[in-house]
């Protein structure tokens, strides 16, 4: 099953997986409505329950997802997965979040602020066995010797191990991550397109070379494109047959645009 697009019912092409499979899920649901994915629709509770079982110990999931504003209300919908996901045995492991450059979300803005962001919830499966952190926010002090001091539990302060190191050039990044969405030739005729380098970074920091990554809502194929190009194995799942033909070509590209 390693190493393929699968045409099928995410939740029915599951239940074929073995037990402790995955390394890493990097996949977003069609939510709240917000897009037509052919009419598509799923058995949330059903793929929560399953994504558990497949994954390794250790390994993660991250699911990014957003919500409908319905009569002036959002749906809330990301928390209750988040929620359930935690109830089914997942740790929460993080909150991340997409900061996209511009509007791209669906809805009027009468009286709201423009929503330029989607959650990305971190999930493992115990403590996660893999980070490995991207570096590359800019340190503003760089090069001067780290001070200050750490607060204790019973509120006296200490030294920073860390004091009179010199500060590097970069960072570890924060968890909110900045990503335009994806424009005109990456738009692969699907209606939300991954960015590559933001499924890329995900990839990177929560698996390890020759790891297995599923992305069960494969849609155009980004995750298991960069999976591919990251030296990863890799599982697609879509229920769209244009969709996975799509995947397969981006397959055989092998680059990046």
């Amino acid at each position: 099953m390693k190493n393929k697009v699968i045409l099928g019912d995410c939740l029915e092409v599951m239940k074929e997986i073995e037990d402790n499979f995955v390394d890493l899920t990097v996949t977003s649901p069609p939510y709240d409505n917000l897009r037509d994915y052919n009419g598509y629709s799923f058995d949330f509770e059903g793929i929560a329950k399953e994504l558990f079982r497949i994954t390794k110990e250790g390994g993660v999931v991250v699911w990014v997802v957003g919500d409908a504003t319905v009569k002036g209300s959002e749906t809330g919908t990301s928390f209750k997965q988040a929620l359930y996901f935690k109830e089914i045995g997942f740790n929460l492991h993080d909150t991340m979040i997409w900061q996209k450059d511009t509007f791209t979300a669906v809805g009027a803005l009468i009286n709201r602020y423009a929503p330029v962001f989607e959650y990305m919830f971190i999930l493992s499966k115990g403590y996660p066995k893999t980070f490995n952190p991207i570096k590359d926010r800019k340190n503003k002090t760089a090069g001067c010797k780290q001070h200050g001091t750490i607060r204790n539990p019973d509120g006296s302060t200490k030294k920073m191990s860390t004091s009179g190191n010199i500060v590097r050039d970069l960072g570890q990044r924060y968890n909110i991550w900045i990503q335009p969405g994806e424009k005109g030739v990456n738009k692969q005729n699907h209606p939300a397109v991954f960015p590559e380098k933001l499924a890329g970074d995900h990839i990177i920091s929560w698996s390890n070379k020759g790891d297995l990554v599923l992305d069960i809502f494969n849609g155009s194929g980004t995750t298991t494109k960069m999976a591919k190009i990251l030296g990863r194995n890799y599982i697609g799942i879509d229920i769209s047959k244009e969709y996975c033909d799509i995947a397969n070509k981006r397959l055989e590209q092998d680059v990046l645009f």
